[in-house]
């Protein structure tokens, strides 16, 4: 029996606190991982500075290509704040 086409995928979120010089490669790391829906870069006060939406299947190469200017922005972010919380939403189960 096939499933059922209305089911929708699970996802499951969780937050990450990094300081803001690795603010740019904990984002290139989530992105790698692949089950990464979207990340939500913040201030550490809570503050929403950036989304960025992920399309899962996505090859990796491809995917870091078109978010080069992201990064780059994300750089500059990094410099002038010391802490990002970095809200991300996974698909799949949790471990």
């Amino acid at each position: 029996m096939s499933e059922d086409p209305l089911k929708q995928e699970r996802t499951w979120s969780e937050e990450v606190v990094v300081a803001g010089n690795q603010l740019v490669d904990r984002v290139k790391q989530l992105v790698a991982e692949g089950n990464v829906r979207r990340l939500i870069i913040r201030k550490s006060s809570g503050e929403s500075l950036l989304e960025i939406p992920l399309t899962a299947g996505v090859a990796v190469g491809g995917v870091v290509t078109v978010m080069a200017p992201v990064l780059a922005a994300l750089g500059a972010l990094a410099a002038l704040l010391a802490e990002f919380k970095i809200e991300v939403e996974h698909i799949g189960d949790p471990p």
